[in-house]
């Protein structure tokens, strides 16, 4: 079965970081994605651009007289969160606790973030992921 594992951290915590700083977190993580790898556990995961340089595409209302179902286009995400989603992975195991043990991995290398664990549908019949054999 695919999990999600969605990383989230402080957007002010992470611009903080000095680029030696980021490169040894990464490096730990990376660590254990090449394991991930090897345990064909791993799938895609992605490490998302900045928040500021997001867009959110929404439905207009249909008070300003768009149309209903009319879109727009706005700047950022806007979560009433300070913590913002930093990137993804998708992993592969039997059950959820497979998926639990490798996000707690992930926090003991980068103990400020919070990692959110979530079972995948696959939206596109016929679409498969590469990886285990689940």
């Amino acid at each position: 079965m695919y999990y999600a594992i969605l990383a989230y951290h402080a957007d002010d915590a992470f611009d903080s970081w000095s680029k030696e700083e980021d490169a040894a977190l990464m490096g730990k993580l990376l660590k254990i994605n090449d394991r991930l790898v090897a345990e064909k556990h791993l799938g895609p995961a992605a490490r998302l651009g900045p928040t500021e340089g997001a867009k959110t595409l929404r439905v207009k209302s249909a008070k300003g007289g768009a149309a209903k179902g009319e879109d727009m286009v706005v700047d950022g995400p806007f979560a009433e969160t300070k913590e913002q989603l930093l990137g993804f992975y998708v992993v592969d195991y039997p059950s959820i606790d497979g998926a639990i043990e490798a996000a707690r991995e992930m926090r003991r290398a980068n103990p400020t973030a919070v990692y959110e664990i979530r079972p995948v549908m696959l939206y596109v019949p016929g679409a498969e992921l590469t990886g285990g054999d689940s």
